[in-house]
């Protein structure tokens, strides 16, 4: 069996357990998940890199026993040699000392005091903070979760049980690909808050490699790049455009204010090798207290590329007025409160606006947009498209293919844009026909293959028009058609003519005189008929 279904294997399992103590579908079941798999991914990478540093630990037939019977004084120098992004871990904090103390009967104090320990020792590196800049750790106590305090302890040896028999190894070779389907796997049950109020916790794989792709694009010269998602949730756009720039050549910025996104977020970026940008990654509302501005604190912060997939509509009728009164952060307008329906609020127009003011002038940035954006004949949405149809620095717009995700039926499109724009036109394009059907579980969803994906790539980046699927369209065109980013507006109508004989055309004239004066007699007939039935009609 292959590393990546031994390590769907281990998730399942995980989840197993938590519903036989039941977690099942709880909201606390997440964080068990999230943690657990998080420990062991981190104790099997401790011993992986030890190995490489230490040839008594490389040479032993179990690393951790060899790294436990060391001396304290070698021990400590083994820990000063390895990379500030590995986690330190004592010999009480590896999973086999855990296995071994199985037998106690407060092996759940045992488990979540490793933990939190665990934690605070590495609170420098390995914690994330809030916008208020309190830290939140990297671990926390699990089993207070399990209602029944008889069954604490037996749910913390099911747990160790099942990563003590399991070993990351042969995944530490692999690369962004695996880790992406890993993680999309590990979180796909826990993706619930869809439709109006968060549209997705994490964006599909692939629409996220198409963003990444088309954004760098041929440019390979790219040193330290800094990357920012103001909607950050799972971090999923993040990571997909760290990898395209490289995970060691630029630094990730996020916020997102769920706490259940922070915690899957700091997965994701340990997972991807990005350890060093975890100190950036913020919980906090985005719109009303930004974290990351600039050095005066007097701007936001501008970044080389922007991603973002924003919650479309949501009820933020307690912060509107605050919003409202920061004219110059949002020059196209705040969404006013409705009198029903208030959670209709089309917050992403925010969004929009704070994702643009994050671009910096040499900077690039693709944002998700309900596709009823690129046509709105008024309002918000279209001051945001006059806005950048003004400043010329809309690279390109691709509407995607209905039901991409799954849980919501909003039609959705992603808008490019590029501050150092050097065209004199963009690149509108219609994927919608494109993508196949399949179901995830009670729902349908459109998922592209990857000669599409290839196509919509290669047809940005090299600026090609093909019929009925991509078009090039000019700043004054689209400013004649009230700046609409449709690119069936622009598509070119075609008439097929064919050269015909005077002959034939006297055939084809003849054939339609006699077909039309079929149709007059039995247009008549049948007059005739329903006047006789309607004067037999008797009172």
């Amino acid at each position: 069996m292959d590393i990546k279904q031994q390590t769907m294997d281990l998730i399942d399992n995980l989840k197993a357990i938590c519903h036989n103590y039941g977690l099942g579908n709880d909201g606390n079941e997440y964080k068990v998940i999230v943690q657990v798999f998080l420990y062991k991914f981190l104790n099997d990478k401790f011993g992986y890199e030890l190995k490489k540093i230490s040839p008594v630990i490389a040479s032993a037939k179990k690393w951790d026993e060899a790294y436990t019977a060391m001396p304290e004084d070698e021990r400590m120098d083994l820990l000063d040699s390895l990379s500030p992004d590995v986690l330190r871990l004592n010999p009480e904090h590896l999973i086999s000392f855990l296995w071994n103390q199985q037998q106690k009967g407060d092996f759940d104090v045992i488990f979540d005091s490793t933990m939190v320990d665990i934690a605070d020792k590495n609170i420098s590196i390995f914690s994330t903070q809030t916008a208020n800049n309190t830290k939140i750790p990297l671990f926390e106590k699990l089993t207070n979760y399990v209602t029944d305090d008889s069954q604490r302890a037996q749910f913390a040896r099911a747990l160790v049980d099942k990563l003590a028999k399991f070993s990351f190894e042969d995944a530490f070779g692999e690369s962004y690909d695996f880790f992406a389907t890993v993680f999309e796997y590990l979180i796909k049950d826990y993706n619930t808050n869809g439709g109006g109020v968060y549209a997705e916790y994490y964006t599909p794989h692939f629409i996220a490699v198409i963003m990444a792709k088309l954004l760098v694009g041929k440019d390979t010269d790219l040193h330290n790049i800094e990357c920012y998602d103001p909607a950050a949730g799972t971090g999923t756009l993040l990571m997909a455009i760290g990898h395209q720039v490289g995970e060691d050549k630029c630094t990730i910025f996020a916020q997102d204010r769920s706490q259940k996104s922070n915690k899957m977020l700091k997965l994701n970026l340990i997972l991807n090798g990005l350890v060093s940008s975890l100190d950036h990654a913020i919980q906090g509302d985005t719109l009303t207290n930004p974290y990351h501005m600039s050095d005066d604190g007097t701007n936001l912060r501008q970044f080389d590329y922007v991603v973002c997939n924003p919650p479309f509509k949501l009820d933020f009728s307690e912060t509107r007025e605050s919003l409202a009164a920061m004219g110059t952060r949002f020059w196209a307008g705040v969404p006013s409160v409705p009198g029903k329906k208030k959670e209709s609020m089309a917050i992403y127009t925010c969004f929009v606006q704070h994702f643009i003011n994050s671009i910096k002038s040499t900077g690039k940035g693709a944002i998700v947009v309900p596709t009823g954006f690129l046509t709105a004949k008024n309002g918000i949405e279209k001051k945001i498209r006059e806005y950048l149809v003004e400043k010329k620095m809309l690279m390109g717009v691709v509407s995607m293919p209905s039901n991409i995700f799954a849980n919501t039926g909003t039609n959705v499109s992603v808008v490019f844009v590029d501050k150092a724009n050097k065209y004199d036109d963009v690149v509108l394009m219609d994927a919608s026909k494109l993508g196949e059907i399949v179901k995830e579980g009670k729902n349908q969803k459109t998922v592209l293959r990857q000669e599409e994906i290839d196509q919509i790539i290669e047809t940005f980046i090299n600026r090609e028009m093909k019929d009925d699927f991509s078009v090039l369209v000019s700043y004054d065109a689209l400013k004649e058609k009230g700046c609409s980013f449709s690119a069936g507006q622009y598509f070119e109508v075609k008439i097929e003519y064919v050269d015909i004989t005077e002959e034939e055309f006297i055939k084809q004239m003849d054939g339609y005189m006699t077909s039309l004066s079929e149709r007059f007699r039995e247009g008549a007939e049948l007059e005739k008929r329903i006047l006789e039935q309607m004067g037999g009609l008797k009172f």
